[in-house]
Protein backbone atom coordinates (compact mmCIF):
# COMPACT_ATOMS: atom_id res chain seq x y z
CA UNK A 1 0.00 0.00 0.00
CA UNK A 2 1.29 3.44 -0.91
CA UNK A 3 2.20 5.90 1.81
CA UNK A 4 0.43 9.26 1.34
CA UNK A 5 2.78 12.13 0.60
CA UNK A 6 1.41 14.45 3.29
CA UNK A 7 3.98 15.38 5.86
CA UNK A 8 7.02 14.50 3.76
CA UNK A 9 9.87 16.95 4.07
CA UNK A 10 9.42 19.75 1.56
CA UNK A 11 5.60 19.98 1.72
CA UNK A 12 5.79 23.31 3.52
CA UNK A 13 7.87 25.03 0.83
CA UNK A 14 5.83 27.87 -0.69
CA UNK A 15 4.80 27.72 -4.36
CA UNK A 16 6.47 29.97 -6.91
CA UNK A 17 5.08 31.72 -9.97
CA UNK A 18 8.50 31.78 -11.65
CA UNK A 19 10.01 28.30 -11.50
CA UNK A 20 13.52 27.84 -12.86
CA UNK A 21 14.21 25.81 -15.98
CA UNK A 22 15.49 23.02 -13.72
CA UNK A 23 12.28 23.01 -11.66
CA UNK A 24 10.14 23.00 -14.80
CA UNK A 25 12.13 20.10 -16.25
CA UNK A 26 11.75 18.08 -13.04
CA UNK A 27 8.00 18.64 -13.14
CA UNK A 28 7.83 17.67 -16.81
CA UNK A 29 9.73 14.44 -16.15
CA UNK A 30 7.36 13.54 -13.31
CA UNK A 31 4.44 14.17 -15.66
CA UNK A 32 6.02 11.82 -18.22
CA UNK A 33 6.35 9.13 -15.57
CA UNK A 34 2.70 9.53 -14.58
CA UNK A 35 1.51 9.34 -18.17
CA UNK A 36 3.61 6.25 -18.86
CA UNK A 37 1.99 4.65 -15.84
CA UNK A 38 -1.40 5.31 -17.45
CA UNK A 39 -2.56 7.58 -14.65
CA UNK A 40 -4.54 10.80 -14.95
CA UNK A 41 -3.66 13.67 -12.63
CA UNK A 42 -6.78 12.85 -10.65
CA UNK A 43 -5.87 9.18 -10.39
CA UNK A 44 -2.31 9.99 -9.37
CA UNK A 45 -3.52 12.41 -6.72
CA UNK A 46 -5.75 9.72 -5.25
CA UNK A 47 -2.88 7.24 -5.05
CA UNK A 48 -0.44 9.77 -3.66
CA UNK A 49 -2.79 11.14 -1.00
CA UNK A 50 -2.80 14.71 -2.26
CA UNK A 51 -5.28 16.78 -4.25
CA UNK A 52 -5.13 17.19 -8.02
CA UNK A 53 -4.05 20.82 -7.73
CA UNK A 54 -0.92 19.70 -5.86
CA UNK A 55 -0.03 17.23 -8.61
CA UNK A 56 -0.52 19.92 -11.25
CA UNK A 57 1.67 22.40 -9.38
CA UNK A 58 4.40 19.80 -8.99
CA UNK A 59 4.28 18.99 -12.69
CA UNK A 60 4.58 22.65 -13.70
CA UNK A 61 7.50 23.19 -11.32
CA UNK A 62 5.58 25.67 -9.20
CA UNK A 63 5.88 23.62 -6.00
CA UNK A 64 9.39 22.79 -4.75
CA UNK A 65 9.50 19.17 -3.59
CA UNK A 66 11.90 16.97 -1.68
CA UNK A 67 13.98 14.03 -2.89
CA UNK A 68 11.84 11.74 -0.72
CA UNK A 69 8.71 12.88 -2.49
CA UNK A 70 10.26 12.29 -5.93
CA UNK A 71 11.21 8.75 -4.93
CA UNK A 72 7.71 8.09 -3.60
CA UNK A 73 6.19 9.35 -6.82
CA UNK A 74 8.55 7.19 -8.88
CA UNK A 75 7.45 4.13 -6.89
CA UNK A 76 3.81 5.04 -7.40
CA UNK A 77 4.47 5.30 -11.15
CA UNK A 78 6.32 1.94 -11.27
CA UNK A 79 9.62 3.50 -12.37
CA UNK A 80 12.47 1.11 -11.55
CA UNK A 81 15.29 3.00 -13.29
CA UNK A 82 17.41 3.83 -10.24
CA UNK A 83 19.90 6.07 -12.06
CA UNK A 84 17.07 8.12 -13.55
CA UNK A 85 15.25 8.43 -10.21
CA UNK A 86 18.49 9.42 -8.46
CA UNK A 87 19.04 12.12 -11.09
CA UNK A 88 15.51 13.44 -10.58
CA UNK A 89 15.96 13.43 -6.81
CA UNK A 90 19.13 15.50 -7.23
CA UNK A 91 17.09 18.20 -9.00
CA UNK A 92 14.90 18.89 -5.95
CA UNK A 93 15.10 21.53 -3.24
CA UNK A 94 14.75 25.26 -2.95
CA UNK A 95 15.42 27.59 -5.83
CA UNK A 96 19.04 28.68 -5.95
CA UNK A 97 19.91 32.02 -7.50
CA UNK A 98 22.72 31.75 -10.00
CA UNK A 99 24.58 34.76 -11.40
CA UNK A 100 22.27 34.66 -14.45
CA UNK A 101 19.23 35.69 -12.39
CA UNK A 102 20.46 39.30 -12.47
CA UNK A 103 19.81 39.33 -16.23
CA UNK A 104 16.14 38.31 -16.16
CA UNK A 105 14.96 41.94 -16.34
CA UNK A 106 17.14 42.65 -19.35
CA UNK A 107 17.14 39.54 -21.58
CA UNK A 108 14.57 37.05 -22.92
CA UNK A 109 13.78 34.47 -20.25
CA UNK A 110 14.75 31.50 -22.39
CA UNK A 111 18.13 33.06 -23.16
CA UNK A 112 18.82 33.43 -19.44
CA UNK A 113 17.77 29.79 -18.96
CA UNK A 114 20.65 28.71 -21.20
CA UNK A 115 23.19 29.65 -18.51
CA UNK A 116 21.32 27.57 -15.91
CA UNK A 117 21.23 24.65 -18.34
CA UNK A 118 24.98 24.90 -19.00
CA UNK A 119 25.78 25.26 -15.30
CA UNK A 120 24.15 21.90 -14.57
CA UNK A 121 25.39 20.07 -17.67
CA UNK A 122 27.33 16.82 -17.47
CA UNK A 123 28.73 17.53 -20.96
CA UNK A 124 28.18 19.99 -23.82
CA UNK A 125 28.18 19.30 -27.57
CA UNK A 126 27.51 22.05 -30.11
CA UNK A 127 27.23 22.16 -33.90
CA UNK A 128 27.43 25.40 -35.88
CA UNK A 129 27.61 26.35 -39.54
CA UNK A 130 27.62 30.16 -39.71
CA UNK A 131 28.82 31.22 -36.26
CA UNK A 132 31.61 30.50 -33.80
CA UNK A 133 30.15 28.86 -30.66
CA UNK A 134 29.08 31.40 -28.03
CA UNK A 135 31.32 29.89 -25.37
CA UNK A 136 34.35 30.27 -27.66
CA UNK A 137 33.76 33.84 -28.89
CA UNK A 138 35.97 36.81 -28.10
CA UNK A 139 34.43 40.00 -26.76
CA UNK A 140 35.11 41.85 -30.03
CA UNK A 141 33.62 39.08 -32.15
CA UNK A 142 30.48 38.89 -30.00
CA UNK A 143 30.06 42.67 -30.09
CA UNK A 144 30.28 42.62 -33.90
CA UNK A 145 27.54 39.99 -34.01
CA UNK A 146 25.23 41.96 -31.73
CA UNK A 147 25.73 45.12 -33.79
CA UNK A 148 24.54 43.23 -36.87
CA UNK A 149 21.24 42.14 -35.31
CA UNK A 150 18.02 43.15 -37.09
CA UNK A 151 16.32 45.28 -35.88
CA UNK A 152 19.32 47.11 -34.42
CA UNK A 153 19.91 46.91 -30.68
CA UNK A 154 20.50 49.94 -28.53
CA UNK A 155 23.95 50.22 -27.01
CA UNK A 156 22.82 49.24 -23.51
CA UNK A 157 21.11 46.14 -24.96
CA UNK A 158 24.34 45.15 -26.68
CA UNK A 159 26.27 45.56 -23.43
CA UNK A 160 23.76 43.43 -21.49
CA UNK A 161 24.03 40.65 -24.05
CA UNK A 162 27.77 40.97 -24.24
CA UNK A 163 28.44 40.75 -20.51
CA UNK A 164 25.98 37.88 -20.22
CA UNK A 165 27.71 35.93 -23.00
CA UNK A 166 31.16 36.45 -21.50
CA UNK A 167 29.94 35.33 -18.06
CA UNK A 168 28.46 32.20 -19.62
CA UNK A 169 31.95 31.29 -20.81
CA UNK A 170 32.98 30.83 -17.19
CA UNK A 171 31.48 27.33 -17.28
CA UNK A 172 34.52 26.23 -19.31
CA UNK A 173 36.96 27.71 -16.80
CA UNK A 174 35.58 26.53 -13.47
CA UNK A 175 37.37 23.95 -11.32
CA UNK A 176 35.37 21.04 -12.72
CA UNK A 177 34.25 22.07 -16.22
CA UNK A 178 32.02 19.80 -18.30
CA UNK A 179 33.55 18.07 -21.34
CA UNK A 180 32.93 20.35 -24.31
CA UNK A 181 32.87 19.41 -28.00
CA UNK A 182 32.34 21.95 -30.79
CA UNK A 183 31.80 20.92 -34.41
CA UNK A 184 32.21 23.97 -36.64
CA UNK A 185 31.83 24.29 -40.39
CA UNK A 186 34.54 26.15 -42.29
CA UNK A 187 31.94 28.77 -43.22
CA UNK A 188 31.93 30.06 -39.63
CA UNK A 189 35.68 30.63 -39.71
CA UNK A 190 35.52 32.66 -42.91
CA UNK A 191 32.53 34.93 -42.22
CA UNK A 192 34.78 37.82 -41.18
CA UNK A 193 32.51 39.45 -38.59
CA UNK A 194 34.09 42.69 -37.35
CA UNK A 195 36.80 42.80 -40.03
CA UNK A 196 40.28 41.21 -40.40
CA UNK A 197 41.67 42.18 -36.99
CA UNK A 198 38.65 40.90 -35.09
CA UNK A 199 38.63 37.73 -37.20
CA UNK A 200 42.32 37.09 -36.59
CA UNK A 201 41.86 37.56 -32.85
CA UNK A 202 38.88 35.20 -32.87
CA UNK A 203 40.79 32.50 -34.72
CA UNK A 204 43.72 32.76 -32.29
CA UNK A 205 41.31 32.52 -29.36
CA UNK A 206 39.70 29.45 -30.92
CA UNK A 207 43.12 27.82 -31.07
CA UNK A 208 43.79 28.65 -27.41
CA UNK A 209 40.45 27.22 -26.31
CA UNK A 210 41.00 24.06 -28.34
CA UNK A 211 44.09 23.36 -26.22
CA UNK A 212 42.04 23.08 -23.01
CA UNK A 213 42.08 19.45 -21.80
CA UNK A 214 38.28 19.27 -21.60
CA UNK A 215 37.58 21.05 -24.90
CA UNK A 216 37.51 19.47 -28.36
CA UNK A 217 37.14 21.56 -31.51
CA UNK A 218 36.58 19.84 -34.86
CA UNK A 219 36.15 21.41 -38.28
CA UNK A 220 34.04 20.35 -41.24
CA UNK A 221 35.86 21.81 -44.28
CA UNK A 222 34.39 22.94 -47.58
CA UNK A 223 34.13 20.07 -50.03
CA UNK A 224 32.95 17.51 -47.49
CA UNK A 225 30.70 15.24 -49.52
CA UNK A 226 28.55 14.05 -46.64
CA UNK A 227 27.26 16.83 -44.42
CA UNK A 228 24.36 15.67 -42.19
CA UNK A 229 22.88 19.02 -41.22
CA UNK A 230 20.18 21.43 -42.36
CA UNK A 231 22.45 24.33 -41.50
CA UNK A 232 20.77 25.12 -38.17
CA UNK A 233 23.04 25.55 -35.18
CA UNK A 234 22.20 23.74 -31.97
CA UNK A 235 23.56 22.87 -28.55
CA UNK A 236 23.19 19.40 -27.08
CA UNK A 237 23.34 19.56 -23.28
CA UNK A 238 23.89 16.22 -21.60
CA UNK A 239 22.32 15.57 -18.23
CA UNK A 240 23.46 13.01 -15.62
CA UNK A 241 21.35 10.42 -17.49
CA UNK A 242 20.29 10.45 -21.15
CA UNK A 243 16.61 11.02 -20.26
CA UNK A 244 17.59 14.46 -18.92
CA UNK A 245 19.46 15.63 -22.02
CA UNK A 246 18.27 18.82 -23.72
CA UNK A 247 18.62 20.27 -27.21
CA UNK A 248 18.78 24.08 -27.32
CA UNK A 249 17.94 25.92 -30.54
CA UNK A 250 18.43 29.66 -31.11
CA UNK A 251 15.41 31.56 -32.41
CA UNK A 252 15.28 34.64 -34.64
CA UNK A 253 13.51 36.70 -31.97
CA UNK A 254 16.49 36.44 -29.63
CA UNK A 255 15.35 33.66 -27.33
CA UNK A 256 15.84 29.91 -27.33
CA UNK A 257 13.76 26.77 -27.72
CA UNK A 258 14.39 23.70 -25.59
CA UNK A 259 13.60 20.18 -26.82
CA UNK A 260 13.62 17.07 -24.65
CA UNK A 261 11.34 14.46 -26.26
CA UNK A 262 13.18 11.14 -26.41
CA UNK A 263 12.74 10.73 -30.17
CA UNK A 264 14.06 14.26 -30.78
CA UNK A 265 17.08 13.72 -28.50
CA UNK A 266 17.90 10.49 -30.32
CA UNK A 267 17.75 12.24 -33.69
CA UNK A 268 20.04 15.08 -32.64
CA UNK A 269 22.53 12.66 -31.05
CA UNK A 270 22.64 10.83 -34.35
CA UNK A 271 23.16 14.07 -36.30
CA UNK A 272 26.05 15.04 -34.01
CA UNK A 273 27.65 11.62 -34.31
CA UNK A 274 27.48 11.79 -38.11
CA UNK A 275 28.85 15.33 -38.16
CA UNK A 276 31.78 14.27 -36.00
CA UNK A 277 32.45 11.34 -38.31
CA UNK A 278 32.95 13.67 -41.30
CA UNK A 279 34.89 16.38 -39.42
CA UNK A 280 38.64 16.78 -39.20
CA UNK A 281 40.29 15.53 -36.03
CA UNK A 282 41.33 18.00 -33.30
CA UNK A 283 44.98 18.17 -34.44
CA UNK A 284 44.03 18.57 -38.10
CA UNK A 285 41.55 21.27 -37.12
CA UNK A 286 44.25 23.23 -35.27
CA UNK A 287 46.55 22.98 -38.30
CA UNK A 288 43.73 24.27 -40.49
CA UNK A 289 42.99 27.23 -38.19
CA UNK A 290 46.71 28.07 -37.89
CA UNK A 291 46.83 28.37 -41.69
CA UNK A 292 43.75 30.61 -41.67
CA UNK A 293 45.41 32.90 -39.09
CA UNK A 294 48.46 33.24 -41.33
CA UNK A 295 46.29 33.99 -44.36
CA UNK A 296 43.97 36.49 -42.62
Amino acid sequence: MLTPLRGLKGDALPPTNSPTLRQRRLGAELRKLRERAGLTATGAAAQLGVNQARVSMIETGRTPISADRVRSMARAYDCSDEAYVDALAAMTGRRTRGWWEAYREHLPATLVDVAELEANAAALRVALVIHIPALLQTTDHARALFRAVVPPMRQYEIEHRLTYRIKRQGVLHRDTPPPYTAIIHETALRMGFGGPEVTRGQLKHLLEMSELPHATVRLIPFGTEYFPSTGQSFDYVQGPVSQLDTVELDTHHGGCAFLDAEAVLSKYRSVLDHMESCALGPAETRDFVHKLVRDT
